[in-house]
């Protein structure tokens, strides 16, 4: 797990040129970074978003962003998303590859191995367009921290009830996000892009996580042999 979670600290390398030739897989989203206050509910927009069910009692709280923050994120977004599905397909394809035992939750990805086969996979890159999507819904709308639950949410419970996903896969996926984003535009990937990013990922993985916990998805694991 300690090697999963470093995934996430890796994009300290410039983003360089845009590479469109290998990439990764599925779930979608996100690394948790613990709140520095942990007493602080925490929303995207640095607005107070308080969550009284008792069962997220005890997860740790992302640190807010700032209004400069969600500035540089929608900025730095905008030359992402003009290669959507590109960034999309190299993201996915890396997921793979690095992960092979994400393939479980994809029939249609389970047998290929050979990352030029991933790529022409229309499957594999109409989910990318999916997972790129979501990330720009999220962005766009940073400033309404009750679209952005509702959002994540719909993932966060989709993925635990129907797709029966570890949760562990959108901490793992963020990282390679994260690493990916940095490497692909790192002229602008500064230290200060990056802990943007690296907030951002921790919240939308708060946020989702806590659709598992809602639907039951703790006390499902622990009962099971």
């Amino acid at each position: 797990m300690h090697t999963l979670y470093s995934l996430a600290l890796r994009f300290c390398c410039p983003f360089s040129q845009l590479r469109r030739s290998s990439p990764p897989p599925q779930p979608l989203i996100p690394p948790s970074v613990p709140a520095s206050g942990a007493s602080t509910p925490w929303c995207i927009c640095g607005m107070e978003k308080e969550r009284e069910d008792e069962e997220t009692e005890g997860r740790e709280r992302p640190e807010p962003l700032t209004d400069v923050e969600r500035g540089i994120i929608q900025d730095t977004w905008a030359r992402v998303y003009e290669s959507c599905e590109d960034v999309g397909i190299t993201i996915l394809i890396r997921f793979f590859v690095n992960f092979p035992s994400a393939k479980q939750y994809f029939s249609q990805f389970q047998d290929m191995e050979d990352p030029e086969e991933m790529e022409k996979s229309s499957q594999l890159r109409k989910h990318a367009r999916r997972v790129m999507n979501a990330i720009n819904t999220v962005v766009e709308n940073l400033h309404d921290p009750e679209k952005v639950s509702s959002v994540l949410g719909l993932v966060g419970k989709a993925h635990a009830l129907k797709y029966k996903v570890e949760p562990m896969y959108f901490k793992i996926l963020s990282g390679v996000i994260l690493e990916v984003l940095a490497e692909d535009f790192g002229e602008c990937f500064t230290p200060e892009v990056q802990t943007s990013w690296t907030k951002l990922m921790a919240a939308l993985y708060w946020y989702i996580t806590g659709a598992y916990t809602e639907v039951g998805w703790l006390k499902l694991s622990s009962s099971a042999v």
